[in-house]
């Protein structure tokens, strides 16, 4: 492979739109063994000679194709892979497909494994609250249509009945889940039915799955470790991958984290540091003491550390993000115990307003709606009794910022709703926010989910 552009593909007529072809290896292996006649044995050497070919059009995907172990089965339509990383074939399937197209399969099944869709699949299930085998069906369409818009081609035949997204009606180079959000089981699909590649594709456990306890699967350490070197060899040379797999071996290396999950670690860490919490008392005097003769020391005792929250409720400010910061609140006292007293909240647009203590996060008046200035919020936060040792603000970033470091440890969460892209200044269409200062230890906070 090059690095050079592919062709488009050739646009679909009515009828491939309309009738999805279904593999005719499917259509005999549906009775296998008919009469009592004995079951054909899975031709081994066909198969792995289809993997090869696999690995040399697409040498990226090496190190995953080779770690799937086959499994012979008669109850799989064609082939399917499970969470383990084992590939269940089926005997009638690999005898009647040519080698060139078994090679795109072996290369479509190991996708699935790699792009993580068992799990991308139950997250989805779980926050859509959807349940059964049309919706664990519609899935795998999904996911298909995920990977073979752009995996064949170039010395990888497209196997025959291959779900696209231009067979759906639906554009190219989207996510699982975005096409999962375009279409419903319908004309479309109905001649999709026979579709199945596996609890490694949708999160729903087969009859033929093996299970964790069965033999040669992996661990997920060592699923992990294929994922990695896979995404080592399309960032080693670009060129050779597809735009879908050079974004996908990016997000490996750098995954998307969770921003509750950092926002929690930034505070803990920020009260962790030295200074922070910390305060001397004599009711245990210091081991030192005895290095003094005739003086008594004071030992230093760590307290929880107080948090100050300041929120800014400016106009630029949407109330889904105002949603987002009550919810912050509510995570900064978990992350400290459940010590509600640590934590208190200070609302600020251009002018900071009352300190409140944190007794409920829905009881909190989010008072604003002006301009923005959390310097004013910050120089509020810092004059409260007793001083917090961290104060977080929540802000969209269309602020000024203090021009020196505060006396305490600070963390930023900018808001990202899709609005606080936009500039925010009716008479200077090129404004664009500045920047929160080095010093602030800075995290994005995404979308509300409630």
């Amino acid at each position: 492979m090059t690095g050079r552009k592919r062709a488009a593909p050739p646009a679909p007529t009515p009828r491939d739109v309309a009738r999805p072809r279904v593999p005719a290896a499917h259509q005999e292996a549906a009775v296998p063994g008919e009469g009592g006649a004995a079951l054909p044995a899975l031709d081994f050497d066909k198969l792995y000679t289809a993997r090869l070919h696999a690995a040399r059009a697409r040498p990226y995907l090496a190190s995953a194709l080779f770690a799937l172990h086959a499994v012979e089965s008669s109850r799989v339509p064609t082939m399917a892979v499970d969470q383990h990383w084992r590939c269940y074939v089926s005997p009638a399937f690999v005898r009647l497909t040519p080698v060139e197209e078994l090679a795109g399969v072996w290369v479509h099944e190991v996708s699935h494994l790699l792009r993580d869709h068992h799990g991308r699949s139950d997250r989805y299930a779980r926050a859509q609250g959807l349940s059964g085998p049309a919706e664990r069906l519609r899935m795998n369409i999904a996911a298909d249509c995920e990977i073979n818009d752009d995996a064949f081609g170039e010395g990888l035949a497209r196997p025959e009945g291959a779900v696209t997204p231009w067979s759906l009606g639906l554009r190219q180079g989207e996510l699982m889940e975005d096409y999962l959000r375009q279409f419903r089981l319908g004309r479309l699909t109905e001649a999709l039915a026979w579709l199945d590649c596996g609890s490694g594709v949708d999160g729903r456990e087969r009859e033929w799955d093996l299970g964790p306890g069965g033999g040669h699967g992996l661990t997920p350490q060592e699923r992990d470790a294929v994922r990695f070197r896979v995404a080592r060899g399309i960032n080693g040379r670009p060129g050779d991958a597809p735009s879908t797999w050079q974004r996908w071996a990016e997000e490996v290396f750098h995954p998307p984290q969770p921003w509750r999950d950092l926002l929690g670690a930034a505070i803990r860490s920020a009260a962790s540091g030295g200074g922070a919490g910390e305060d001397y008392t004599y009711g245990r005097p210091s081991r030192r003491s005895a290095s003094v003769p005739g003086a008594v020391l004071p030992s230093l005792r760590r307290r929880p550390p107080r948090v100050c929250v300041v929120i800014d409720t400016s106009a630029s400010v949407s109330d889904g993000e105002l949603g987002s910061a009550l919810l912050e609140v509510a995570a900064i006292s978990r992350a400290l115990g459940g010590r509600r007293d640590l934590v208190s909240v200070l609302p600020c647009d251009a002018a900071a307003g009352d300190v409140h203590q944190l007794c409920r996060a829905e009881g909190i008046a989010l008072l604003g709606g002006g301009g923005t200035d959390l310097r004013e919020g910050f120089t509020r936060a810092l004059r409260t009794s007793p001083r917090p040792d961290v104060v977080v603000a929540l802000t969209d970033g269309h602020t000024p910022w203090p021009s020196a470091r505060p006396a305490c440890r600070t963390v930023v969460g900018i808001f990202r709703d899709g609005t606080s892209h936009r500039p925010y200044n009716e008479d200077n269409p090129h404004y664009r926010p500045v920047a929160p200062p080095a010093w602030a230890r800075v995290v994005t906070i995404g979308p509300c989910s409630g």
